[in-house]
């Protein structure tokens, strides 16, 4: 099998993003725009990959080197065209012989089926370039494909087309696969263009032409080279990616009410016969059962949620593990670190933090649980605080299998309620409660016989003056 190499163009400052974070950084759909690229790669199996970085190119290195291993990296130091910038690439590469595939860093819609399809066609041709192409209906700011007799004889680009050749809609993506035995040799007599005398890799092709090389095509939908140069084409692209995803979980056997209101990242997994309401965000590295109901307006990031779940509507729940069975919401709060158990219930504005909550506990109203364990079968009323914070520490609250924690209560940590144990309601516990006990930590209440009359009449006296 040909030796294949990955070369991905990431240099360009992006100027129309209007941002101080390098354009192939910025996120769609969970992933770097970078990062859908490299994914695109990933099924040519390459012996290399490397990126073309140079604005703000420690930022691309620490990045990408923080969330994948073996990628090589080298700079071009003034973006000077994109066939000066493969030429940079020479020192790593020269040496080596295969298919070179030229990607775009901010062309993250391109699909593994099509960078294959585009080695596998070049390979199969012994072809000296191979170009990936598609058809357009409008194809403003794009190179043309001009043919002859079906095949590529050149790229115009649009500023130097005719009229002509303007009216076609066969236009060049700037993806590429190369061999690279007569590469490098080409791209330094890639003549110099334009004002800023750049040397553009369409130039590689007219030369290849004269030298009797083979120039192959490989056609791609349209969607698939659409460049992010703006914020809102990054909105159209993400748009697009939703559309994939949430047909490719359709298709898995997902209920998606209103696809255009799910927003569904690329890494997130749904099981069969689970049910999405509109306005549900699912983001990260989230997996979703089978079975569960995702009501309106859920948000669920980087989180485990189990089979049978059913999360009511407008619940958060971050980088939390939500056991099988559970319930959870409305307006729960999930955070970070916490992990709900089989068969428990997470009720209407109850936000839970860094806590375990057992098997079918349950917290159904209005409490807050920080920095805690809830043992199974135990039941938090409503109106129930751990307070965990002291004013410099946080402090653990321990609530046993089977306690009742009545409404109104206070748990000031670090405390323990162990199994069993009954906490009456409005009570303020300082102290650990034994198993079995019943903790009663209230203020007396005192009447005063006939007072309310007198009290209306003076804040009735107190309303008139």
């Amino acid at each position: 099998m040909t030796e294949r190499h990955v070369l991905v163009l990431a240099a360009g400052k992006g100027t129309r993003m209007r941002s101080s974070r390098p354009k192939v950084l910025h996120r769609l759909s969970g992933c770097s725009l970078v990062e859908h690229v490299l994914r695109a790669a990933d099924p040519l199996r390459a012996t290399t990959t490397t990126l073309v970085v140079g604005h703000q190119a420690e930022a691309v290195e620490r990045e990408l080197g923080a969330t994948r291993g073996g990628l090589g990296f080298v700079r071009q130091e003034q973006q000077l065209g994109t066939a000066h910038a493969v030429l940079q690439t020479e020192p790593l590469l020269a040496e080596r012989r295969g298919t070179l595939v030229v990607l775009m860093g901010d062309a993250p819609l391109v699909s593994p089926t099509t960078a294959r399809a585009l080695a596998e066609t070049h390979d199969r041709a012994a072809a000296a370039a191979t170009v990936l192409t598609a058809t357009i209906e409008r194809p403003y700011g794009y190179g043309r494909i001009v043919r002859r007799a079906g095949q590529l004889a050149e790229v115009v680009e649009e500023a130097d087309a005719t009229p002509e050749q303007r009216a076609l809609r066969e236009v060049n993506s700037g993806i590429y696969a190369f061999d690279l035995a007569p590469l490098f040799p080409a791209l330094r007599a890639v003549p110099e263009a334009g004002p800023k005398q750049e040397r553009y890799l369409p130039g590689i092709l007219r030369r290849y032409r004269e030298q009797g090389l083979t120039i192959e095509t490989v056609i791609a939908a349209d969607h698939e080279i659409r460049g992010i140069n703006s914020r809102h084409e990054l909105a159209e692209a993400g748009f697009l990616m939703r559309h994939r995803k949430n047909e490719e979980l359709m298709a898995a056997g997902v209920t998606i009410v209103d696809p255009a209101t799910a927003y569904v990242d690329v890494d997130v997994e749904v099981g069969p016969d689970t049910v999405i309401h509109p306005g549900v965000i699912l983001e990260g590295r989230t997996s979703v059962g089978a079975r569960c109901e995702l009501h309106a307006g859920v948000r669920i990031a980087n989180s485990a949620v189990g089979n049978d779940v059913t999360v009511n509507d407008h619940s958060v729940i971050v980088d939390a593990e939500i056991a099988a069975g559970a319930r959870v919401g409305p307006f729960a709060h999930i955070r970070p670190g916490s992990s709900i158990g089989e068969q428990a219930r997470v009720g209407n504005f109850v936000e839970i933090k860094k806590s375990v909550l057992g098997a079918e506990a349950k917290a159904g109203h209005l409490s807050y649980i920080g920095d805690a364990a809830v043992g199974a079968g135990a039941n938090i009323g409503a109106g129930t605080i751990t307070c965990n914070f002291d004013g410099s520490e946080k402090h653990r609250t321990t609530i046993g299998d089977e306690a009742f924690v009545g409404s109104g209560t206070q748990l000031i940590a670090p405390v323990t309620v162990e199994s069993g144990a009954y906490v009456a309601a409005g009570s303020c516990i300082t102290e650990d409660v034994p198993a079995g006990a019943l903790a009663v930590a209230r203020g007396r209440q005192v009447n005063k016989e006939g007072r309310a009359a007198a009290m209306r009449r003076k804040n009735a006296d107190s309303a008139q003056g």
